[in-house]
């Protein structure tokens, strides 16, 4: 790592005058600010979600009829659902080329290489045209670039996260744990916003031609601007001393696997239920609307908005509970409220647009309350030299068994055997965090 001194931030470096002068070698010195860094999490998540919600919605809205219209409509759907998984089946890929790539060059270049890769491949599908156009291979294409995304986010973790929750108070880390994930319901709130505006603006065949691409061409912007936000970060002299002091760098995967892939397993599991109720409210509903609803789309995605405006609210709820009572109690009270709400989930979607609505509020708020908590309540119990690729790795899985598939196995099942097995699926979520979180409150008391 270079020794070299970059100009700090002013915001970082009005602050820190005092401290680096009068008191070079305190713990003062070494620590970044946690407001600081929580500005960097936020805005590099809300961008990459952003990229990821711009899919998700348009694989309901517009990949069945541009890229599948050989199938029925609830094949169609199925069809680009199931390559919406790819993203989540590579990601732990992305995590390890991204830490090689960080020992060998940096962790500046690892960033800017995952965003741009991240960008590009969500601009490229803007790009390219449909089945009718170039037939099979359009659908090929669109893979490789789902695939490009997975790659991409996996690579671009940053360990902000986990900085910031080392850095955070011990009486506020709940509260600083929520900044974290905040990025999410900011990435969905701008995607469907999006792609809301152009549907109720635009014609059918306008929407489907041309218009659905906006979104990602956007994508690529928000990410120039979210990438030169992280690096006016992580360059700094400030943040590259305090991420090395905190032994935030890539380590060793096989010793970690070897000596505490358990945690990386439980972890995993025990944000389970909340990661699949991520894309049981964001994603999933809206496909089930469009095939069995009479509800009108443009205002089913109105509702979908003022969802993702409680779940961003719900969560400095969540880090006020998490600091009360403690984060793994708030993760394991909240897997039994999505339990209940589970119970009554084929009653609200089958309730008209009044049920259908009231599914989707009162699912994204407890899907903020819940993913607020959701990551990094286990990874303390990596230990330091372990945490920084442990917490990444962590992350990837828990999206792969929790989030990836959801949408398609919801949507495939519920439309085989109906909506009760949209609750057994959710409960199966729920049962996992709850077991997992007993395996690591155990592992945490054995120390």
């Amino acid at each position: 790592m270079s020794s070299t001194a970059h100009p700090a931030p002013p915001a970082l470096s009005a602050r820190r005058t005092s401290s680096i002068h009068h008191a070079p070698g305190s713990s003062q010195h070494e620590r970044v600010a946690p407001g600081d860094i929580a500005v960097g999490v936020v805005i590099g998540r809300a961008s990459e979600y952003f990229d990821f919600f711009v899919y998700g919605i348009a694989s309901a809205l517009v990949f069945p009829a541009v890229f599948f219209p050989f199938a029925g409509r609830l094949e169609g759907i199925l069809y680009a659902f199931a390559l919406f998984a790819f993203a989540f089946v590579v990601r732990p890929i992305g995590t390890l080329a991204g830490m090689a790539i960080q020992r060998r060059f940096g962790r500046s270049t690892k960033l800017t290489i995952a965003l741009f890769l991240l960008g590009t491949s969500t601009v490229s599908m803007a790009l390219l045209p449909g089945y009718s156009t170039w037939g099979e291979l359009s659908i090929v294409l669109l893979a490789v670039c789902r695939i490009g995304q997975g790659l991409a986010m996996g690579a671009s973790w940053d360990g902000l996260p986990s900085l910031l929750a080392l850095n955070a108070p011990k009486h506020r880390r709940g509260w600083y744990a929520m900044l974290a994930q905040l990025g999410a319901p900011l990435g969905f709130l701008i995607a469907c916003s999006l792609f809301a505006y152009l549907w109720k603006n635009l014609d059918a065949a306008d929407f489907l031609t041309w218009g659905w691409r906006y979104p990602f061409y956007a994508a690529f912007a928000i990410n120039v601007v979210a990438l030169f936000a992280r690096l006016r970060l992580v360059v700094t002299h400030e943040y590259e001393r305090d991420l090395h002091a905190r032994e935030l760098e890539p380590c060793n995967e096989g010793e970690l696997f070897r000596k505490q892939g358990r945690h990386i397993v439980i972890g995993a599991f025990a944000a389970l239920a909340s990661y699949a109720l991520f894309h049981i409210v964001t994603v999933f509903p809206l496909s089930w609307i469009l095939l069995y609803s009479d509800q009108v789309t443009g205002e089913f995605l109105a509702v979908q908005i003022v969802g993702a405006v409680l779940a961003a609210a719900a969560m400095p709820v969540s880090g006020l509970i998490a600091d009360r009572i403690g984060r793994r109690r708030t993760l394991a009270l909240l897997a039994v409220l999505i339990a209940v709400f589970s119970l009554f989930a084929p009653l609200l979607l089958d309730g008209g647009t009044l049920g259908q609505d009231l599914f989707i509020l009162v699912g994204f708020v407890l899907m903020g309350l819940s993913y607020g908590q959701a990551a990094g309540t286990v990874t303390a119990n990596f230990a330091s030299k372990f945490r920084y690729t442990g917490a990444a790795l962590t992350s990837d899985f828990a999206w792969l068994i929790g989030a990836a598939f959801a949408p398609l196995v919801a949507l495939g099942l519920s439309a085989r055997f109906g909506l009760i097995a949209l609750t057994v699926y959710l409960l199966s979520g729920c049962v996992c965090t709850l077991l997992a979180l007993r395996a690591s409150r155990s592992l945490a008391a054995r120390g």
